[in-house]
Parts: C-alpha cells; structure tokens; sequence
C-alpha cells in the first residue's frame, strides 16, 4: 500500500521559489505508528528580498494516511499560520513519478479556496513538489515550486 510514498523516506534539502520568493526548502519523510501514517515536516526560508522584503520562514506539518472507507490516501496539512488543509490523491501516473493531492477542505480561510500539492519524481534522489492556489472561482496559480534532493543514505 505504502509502495508509492516509500520513496520519500528520509531528509530532503532544497531551493526553490514563487510568490514569497526565493527560498531554502527541507522537508523530512517519517513512516510512523507502526507505519499507519507518513509523517512530514517542512520548513521553508525566504530571506529578505524585493518580492518579500520582510523575508519569511514557513513552517508546516503534515501525515499522509490511507481511507480504506474510500480507499485513497489523504493528506493533512497543518501551517504553523492555522491554514489546516486537507487533500485526497486526484490523480497519478501508473509508475507513481507523478502524482497530485487536491484540497477537499481548508480550515482558516474564506470559503471557495482550493490547494493543490503536486510532485514529480526525476531520479532515486530527487524530486519537483509543487504548491498551487486558486482563490474563489478562479483557476489555480502556481504559489511555489521547489527542487528537493535526498540526504545522506
């Protein structure tokens, strides 16, 4: 079941950037609670520049869980801002080198908001993880987009 997510066990590291700017990205992958739940933590750095001249540091936790009531896997996201979003898999590629997670909800917000995560896989040591928003009614737009890339073993 937890073949697909296998993959991103362990320490990541990354630049990237979008609306915040550029920025510095780590995320950690744990498989936890007798492997029930993928545990994930982010931390994102933008210091201070044109497009964001405060800088910022985001923080995010999150477990990936699988519904066998609707047999599909859904993400909880919970933003150190109070955002809580919560995905379901939409889609992915047959291999699993591709996959999105859409918001069914988001806590914290005005009604109407819509979240997507989506990640391409590029090697056994890295990955595109991309972070998309769409206000009420409108079609989404890219927040940010990293380029990760595994550390150590």
């Amino acid at each position: 079941m937890w073949r697909p997510f296998e993959f991103f066990a362990g320490s990541w590291k990354g630049r990237g950037g979008g609306q915040p700017g550029m920025g510095d990205y780590e995320r950690t992958y744990e498989f936890v609670m007798g492997s029930k739940f993928l545990f994930v933590r982010n931390k994102s750095i933008y210091l201070p520049q044109e497009l964001n001249p405060a800088g910022e540091t985001h923080e995010d936790w999150g477990f990936i869980s699988y519904d066998k009531g609707r047999d599909r896997f859904v993400y909880r996201q919970f933003h150190q801002e109070g955002f809580v979003n919560q995905y379901v898999l939409d889609w992915h590629t047959p291999d699993f080198k591709e996959f999105s997670f859409i918001s069914e909800n988001i806590e914290n917000i005005q009604p109407g908001w819509c979240a997507k995560e989506s990640y391409q896989v590029l090697s056994p040591v890295e990955f595109i993880e991309t972070f998309e928003l769409a206000a009420p009614g409108k079609e989404f737009e890219l927040y940010t987009q990293c380029h990760l890339r595994k550390r150590g073993p």
